[in-house]
């Protein structure tokens, strides 16, 4: 099985309709494809947030009590004999009254939705956290640039900088294939001291811009940059001031040839 042919399969697979030769043939792949594995599980992740208390909302108790006090006496008597003597102008103030709440529980709904920027941090570190599981950090483990960038040939469809930087103190550990943004991506890992430094890089139209911190996540430092139509994230529980110094290092070696 392809990663193609797994990725239109995950989402049936997640809502139990596969059949059970697809399934297992699938979780082989899951298993053996870190890439497709990253996308079970940020799907996954997605289907917990869905099912969130916070994201549901009930009528408030003030519309039933507005509705039932519109409604005239004779069509809140029990009858043995139906009676549909409506009173338009009830039902128009209820329906009104509906709408309006509707309305604002969409605005709730819309205020609270991330943005996109957020979602894409909150991916960026739903990564870095997984990569910190025993045996996550890497696909392939060297401290040689040069053995590093030649090892994502051929599972990416584009070239990555790798910079070594063990001279300025953030040295070079490996690197893995990662999914982010709805596609693959590379993820360089750097070191200082003890701290993990994930660089997550993939193609990008954005025009070129400087190092900028991004607000930090889940106590996570970001910074983000773009160069040479590629996107960079460096992310580390690295302090912003140490973070900011490896960015600054690795986009000026990625200048250079």
């Amino acid at each position: 099985m392809t990663c193609d042919q797994a990725k239109t399969l995950i989402e049936p697979y997640a809502d139990g309709e596969l059949e059970a030769g697809a399934i297992l043939e699938l979780e082989r792949h899951i298993h053996d494809c870190s890439a497709c594995a990253v996308a079970w599980s940020n799907l996954q992740a997605l289907k917990k947030t869905l099912k969130q208390d916070s994201l549901y909302f009930s009528a408030p108790a003030e519309l039933r009590r507005r509705i039932k006090s519109e409604l005239p006496s004779s069509a809140r008597a029990i009858s043995p004999r139906p009676a549909w003597n409506w009173n338009w102008n009830w039902l128009t103030t209820a329906m009104s009254g509906a709408f309006a709440v509707c309305l604002a529980l969409l605005l709730v709904v819309a205020q609270s939705r991330p943005s996109p920027e957020q979602q894409l941090v909150q991916g960026i570190v739903s990564s870095h956290v997984r990569s910190l599981m025993p045996g996550h950090a890497m696909d392939v483990a060297s401290t040689d640039q040069h053995t590093v960038k030649p090892w994502f040939n051929g599972k990416i469809d584009f070239s990555p900088p790798v910079k070594d930087l063990a001279s300025e103190g953030f040295p070079l550990t490996g690197g893995r294939l990662d999914y982010v943004n709805e596609r693959n991506v590379a993820a360089l890992v750097y070191q200082r001291n003890k701290h993990m430094i994930n660089v997550f890089v993939w193609p990008s139209k954005e025009a070129d811009s400087k190092p900028t911190p991004v607000r930090p996540s889940q106590g996570y430092n970001l910074i983000h940059w773009s160069d040479a139509g590629m996107a960079f994230w460096a992310v580390s529980d690295l302090n912003q001031k140490e973070l900011m110094e490896f960015v600054r290092g690795f986009s000026a070696k990625a200048n250079k040839p």
